[in-house]
């Protein structure tokens, strides 16, 4: 599969929550919402709702953390699922840091694409395992910080 037909894959609403039925079931049942994407940059949307609360009533932390991680592991899928051999992915570790109630409709943005390319592209040129950190922020409606996102990402070569 290209790189451009993943994209356009993605960017369509209908296989896009196919894609999420079929391999992230728990996102899609979350409703998270792929808003943007580019090669560099994507933003992945959650809202408040019954199926996401918490007893606070605010969006319990790991549906955030779900959006987080789907807003830099989009960005690999793109510049990883084209390459042949296959290289593949997998979150190594997780640190957030929480500013504020997550209430409505919050909005994860990561701009790691080009960070998250260049470190595919060393796996596959020098055949070794890597990781990536990527920075994924969580923005309220009102445009204030609800809280950062660290996603250390692991990426090696698949064997033949």
């Amino acid at each position: 599969m290209t790189q451009l037909r993943l994209l356009t894959i993605f960017k369509s609403k209908l296989w896009y929550r196919l894609f999420l039925l079929k391999s992230l079931p728990a996102a899609f049942f979350c409703g998270l919402n792929l808003n943007s994407l580019t090669e560099e940059r994507s933003v992945v949307i959650v809202r408040f709702s019954w199926f996401t609360q918490n007893p606070f009533r605010s969006i319990y932390f790991a549906c955030l953390a779900m959006a987080a991680e789907m807003s830099s592991g989009v960005l690999a899928l793109v510049h990883s699922q084209h390459l042949t051999p296959k290289v593949s992915m997998l979150v190594m570790g997780m640190n957030a840091e929480f500013h504020k109630k997550a209430v409505g409709k919050i909005r994860f943005e990561c701009n790691d694409g080009a960070k998250i390319n260049r470190v595919i592209e060393d796996v596959v040129k020098n055949q070794i395992g890597l990781v990536c950190e990527t920075h994924s922020k969580g923005f309220d409606e009102q445009g204030d910080c609800v809280a950062d996102f660290f996603i250390k990402w692991t990426f090696r070569q698949k064997s033949k």
